[in-house]
Order: C-alpha cells, then structure tokens, then sequence
C-alpha cells in the first residue's frame, strides 16, 4: 500500500529502528554466549541455557513484524544487515585480542582471552546456523500468509519461529559441539532445553507480535489482510 510522504519516512525512521534492535540482540547474543544459567520456572523444568539464548529469540520476533507490515524484501535485507553486523564484532574482537594490554589493565591479555576465546567459533557458527534459521523464518512465515491467505497471524508467527528455532538450536550446538566448545554429552540436554525455551519464548511473544504488527497496520492505515507498505516502490 502506497503512503503520504511523511508517512513514509516515518515508516522508514521505525524501520531503522527495528533493524537496531535485531543487529543488537544478534551481536550481544554472540558476545556474551560463554556464561551458562540455571532457570526452573515454578518448579516444573530446570533448564540450562546460554545467556546468549536470552537475546537471541528477540531477532525473530523482529523479523516476524517487519515481514508482516514492510514485507519479505524488507525482512530479507535486515537477515543480510545482520551478517554483516556480526563479521564487524567479530573484526574487533580479533583486533582487540591481539592489541597487547597494559600493566595496569583491569583485564590482562590471558583474562581477555578467557572471556572470549570461543567468540571466533561461536560467530562463525552462529552465522552458519543464523543465515538458514533467519532466511528460513522469512519463507516459512510468508509461506503460511500465503495459505492463510493473510489471516491468524499466530500461526504464521508460531509456526516459522518454531521452525526455524529448531533448525538453528541444532546446526549451532552441532557446529559447537564438533569444534570442542563443548561437550558431546551435553548435546542432547541443550537441544531440548534451547528448542523449548524458544518454543515458550515464541508462545510468549505472540501478543507483542500482535501488538507490533497492528499498532503499525493502525498507524500506516493498513487495510485488508495481508497489506504491506510498499516503500520501494516509486
């Protein structure tokens, strides 16, 4: 759907800064991936998670808002945005790991190592598992739009998530686990923990999707299902 012109660069200033909150929970989820928690919701599951897990799922939800309201190019384009993001953290990582540290520097070179040793594996890994989970998301979120034929967003959103989680827990902690950052044994607990916390995640997030989406379908006058703002086209 065609807007005003200042609709449109308010819908571009928002898009902006929906692709600054996916390329920061992207980077930070690669970043601090090392620390491992407990969680046991009432009593009923203890889990054992990656911190990294706690920003991560954040990307889908983003990408689930832009490819309902700008579209699947537009969603693509943030998938790209963030490799991109995620090769430049790793560049300074690297950088900052080889500068040498000073006498009196709160963190000594072995100290800096420790912290992230495994950030180079955790990246390239991540990005391998992230470009198929994301790409995946994308078409498995229209392809349900297309069947729906733009009605029950929760399906969509709950089905490519679910998919697309799943698929990215697996090739993440595979690629981890062949590398030897970690253990083996641990896979088949991770994967069940990773893939159901994203599952509750996914579940949880549905009203803020919904929220997202249609406060914006509200605010763009968006009308009929499936609307689409087309900002890149004349």
């Amino acid at each position: 759907m065609k807007i005003t012109p200042k609709k449109r660069q308010q819908a571009e200033t928002l898009y902006l800064v929906l692709t600054a909150l996916f390329i920061t929970s992207l980077v930070t989820s690669n970043l601090i991936f090392q620390k491992f928690f407990h969680w046991n919701p009432l009593g009923l599951f203890n889990f054992e998670l990656s911190v990294g897990i706690i920003a991560y799922p954040v990307t889908f939800l983003i990408t689930d808002i832009i490819s309902e309201v700008y579209g699947q190019k537009r969603a693509n384009k943030v998938v790209i945005a963030g490799v991109f993001a995620s090769a430049f953290a790793l560049l300074i990582v690297i950088v900052s790991s080889i500068a040498p540290a000073t006498s009196w520097s709160p963190l000594s070179d072995a100290e800096f190592s420790k912290a992230f040793s495994f950030t180079y594996i955790a990246v390239a890994a991540s990005l391998a598992a992230y470009l198929f989970a994301q790409f995946l998301d994308v078409q498995v979120f229209h392809f349900w739009k297309r069947v729906t034929k733009g009605k029950h967003l929760w399906i969509r959103n709950n089905l490519s998530t679910f998919t697309s989680q799943f698929f990215d827990t697996l090739t993440v902690l595979t690629l981890l686990c062949s590398f030897g950052v970690i253990e083996w044994d641990l896979f088949p607990k991770l994967l069940g923990n990773g893939f159901l916390f994203k599952v509750i995640f996914a579940l949880f997030d549905t009203p803020f999707v919904y929220a997202g989406v249609y406060g914006l379908r509200h605010f763009f006058q968006l009308k009929g299902h499936g609307t689409e703002l087309q900002l890149d086209e004349e």
